[in-house]
């Protein structure tokens, strides 16, 4: 809503109110010695016949009058796509920022320009985003039948080291388990596999995730490197028997069927005193995975929840999908000529 009517002293000892653009006697064109005063940080519509002043208001009064301190703040490539305006006929005009004007024409002959591009805030914008927001997984959980979504996962997406993964396993455990030497060491097993901690971990690299095929040539690569179990589909298979198997299909796979498959780095009951065993082998599993690992855990009842990691930026909470989704940390990358797409899923 514009205040034509404001009747507020206009004395240089008053201090402006910088919530509003305030216009004082304004005879751009047609306008008649108005005053005006426009709210800041809001979207405001001027609507009114045609010829009534709504452009020379706008444009002519406001946009020209703030072009002066905008200009001052752009580089001299920049100032060569905008037009200098002559001063507008008008007797003060004061809390106005820096303007930029957008016309129903086109401003430049370069079909990927923009405002911002063309102002030079892009680089900023994408440093802000880049380094102070914070990126959230899109990953659907729940779609309809033709594929359609539903709801997405809407978590944070972030990075942890091989040394936070260990201390997360071990986290609370020198609480409840106490100082050995106060404790037995089958005291402290028995503490650790209380009902409150899961005692027993399958530490797994997810090698094929969300694929479709018979995958035999991963399930050889494997073998060759030592790695004697694998967990596919969810069931663990003994490489060595299965592989004795002839054809390219050992395992009975379906061909168009998507499947994962998993290493079985270490099977380890999570004790004080194999951290450095849970150590080394959360760093082959992040080796074999390509930075990727699960962590299978014993449940008080007897099942196994699977908890994924990752040392690049993910959805933690992705493994409970087909695969596990990663992508790379955002950065503000490109120069002013090579602009890429924007990251749309970050919010700050």
């Amino acid at each position: 809503m514009i205040d034509a009517t404001s009747d507020e002293p206009t004395s240089p000892l008053v201090k402006p109110d910088s919530r509003f653009i305030r216009v004082r006697g304004a005879r751009e064109h047609n306008l008649k010695n108005i005053d005006v005063a426009i709210p800041r940080d809001q979207l405001v519509v001027m609507t009114g016949l045609s010829g009534s002043g709504k452009s020379s208001l706008a444009f002519d009064t406001i946009f020209a009058e703030g072009q002066r301190k905008y200009m001052e703040s752009l580089s001299a490539y920049a100032r060569q796509f905008l037009d200098q305006l002559k001063k507008p006929d008008v007797d003060e005009v004061e809390g106005v920022p820096p303007t930029i004007a957008i016309e129903q024409r086109t401003a430049s002959g370069n079909p990927r320009s923009t405002v911002a591009t063309t102002t030079e805030i892009f680089d900023y914008l994408r440093l802000l985003f880049a380094r102070c927001g914070t990126p959230y997984s899109w990953a659907p959980t729940k779609t309809k039948k033709d594929g359609s979504v539903l709801e997405r996962a809407g978590t944070p997406i972030t990075a942890t080291s091989s040394t936070q993964i260990v201390d997360s396993l071990f986290a609370g455990v020198a609480e409840r388990v106490g100082s050995e030497s106060r404790r037995t060491k089958e005291a402290a097993a028995k503490e650790v596999g209380s009902e409150n901690r899961p005692t027993r971990l399958m530490v797994l690299a997810p090698v094929i995730r969300g694929k479709k095929g018979f995958h035999r040539d991963v399930l050889e690569d494997l073998s060759g490197q030592g790695w004697n179990r694998a967990r596919v589909n969810g069931t663990i298979t003994d490489l060595r028997e299965v592989l004795k198997e002839p054809g390219e299909n050992p395992l009975k796979l379906g061909r168009y069927e998507k499947h994962t498959i998993e290493a079985v780095i270490d099977r380890i009951s999570l004790e004080p005193d194999s951290r450095q065993r849970l150590a080394e082998s959360v760093e082959a599993a992040l080796r074999l995975a390509d930075g990727v690992l699960v962590i299978s855990s014993e449940q008080p009842d007897g099942t196994w929840r699977d908890t994924s990691y990752s040392t690049k930026f993910a959805d933690s909470k992705s493994s409970r999908r087909a695969c596990f989704l990663s992508t790379p940390p955002s950065a503000p990358a490109q120069s002013a000529t090579a602009w890429g797409p924007f990251w749309s899923s970050t919010r700050t």
